[in-house]
């Protein structure tokens, strides 16, 4: 009976040593700041603008602004996942986007932006850099769309109910974080220990701006079940557009995904 008694409470100590150190160490496991790139590109014949903006803290954000040969063009800015240095796709944003401007600021702590990621200031960040483009003359600050890619969903929906966006794409959507972390950790108590729930389900149903929701049908690490939920919580019109065999890190890789992002913008832009 001694030995039981030592081994439940050996289990239990171990039990709450993990819970506690998941409690620590939430940020690592969440966010993945990337290094900077160095020197980004711009798509041929387009203008790339290095943007260094200071929060409201003083922590330094930095990022890159992208436009076409055109007298105030619309906007897209971009909100990326956890792991991305968002710079690396201005490249490309003709392709993804068409002949819109396009804005790429990394969160703190990513590239070469300052201080350290979490959810309260991701999102306030993108809110002031959201005022900050819709002050520029030489943008249409009336036409302005965002997209979010996985965890930037969760910065896009926040600020989609801030700010006057025209319209939103999401890419691997999630209703909020707690559903994805109780299926990746059945066995603690996440409810209790998430700092950073990105919870788009109690945002989604007063939004009335157009959608755009990007699933990969493969996708294990957020299932498209989750996009679904918060599409079906959506309070404009929503377009879904399922891409059959790609999980979540290759959606782009799908020649159907630029097309559908340049078809919704065409409509809503």
């Amino acid at each position: 009976m001694a030995s039981l008694n030592f081994l439940f409470l050996a289990a239990l100590v171990g039990y709450v040593a993990i819970v506690a150190l998941v409690w620590v160490a939430q940020e690592r496991l969440l966010f993945y700041p990337q290094s900077p790139l160095g020197r980004t590109a711009a798509p041929p014949g387009w203008l790339l603008e290095e943007v260094a903006y200071t929060a409201r803290d003083g922590t330094r954000l930095a990022g890159v602004l992208v436009k076409p040969a055109l007298a105030r063009p619309p906007l897209v800015i971009y909100y990326g996942g956890n792991a991305e240095e968002v710079t690396a796709y201005a490249a490309d944003a003709a392709a993804s986007y068409g002949e819109r401007a396009a804005l790429f600021v990394n969160y703190r702590g990513y590239g070469s932006s300052g201080g350290k990621p979490g959810e309260k200031d991701m999102v306030s960040d993108a809110i002031e850099i959201f005022d900050w483009a819709a002050r520029r003359a030489d943008l249409d600050a009336a036409r302005i769309a965002l997209h979010g890619v996985s965890l930037g969903t969760g910065v896009a929906v926040q600020v989609a109910a801030a700010r006057p966006a025209r319209c939103v794409l999401l890419t691997s959507p999630f209703a909020g974080l707690l559903d994805v972390a109780k299926e990746i950790y059945p066995w603690l108590p996440v409810g209790l220990l998430m700092r950073h729930p990105f919870d788009s389900a109690a945002h989604a149903p007063g939004l009335r701006m157009p959608a755009l929701f990007l699933m990969g049908e493969a996708d294990d690490l957020i299932p498209k079940r989750h996009s679904e939920k918060l599409a079906n919580l959506w309070g404009g019109p929503v377009e879904r557009v399922s891409l059959a065999g790609f999980g979540h890190n290759d959606l782009g890789v799908s020649p159907r995904y630029d097309q559908a992002i340049q078809a919704f913008l065409t409509r809503c832009l």
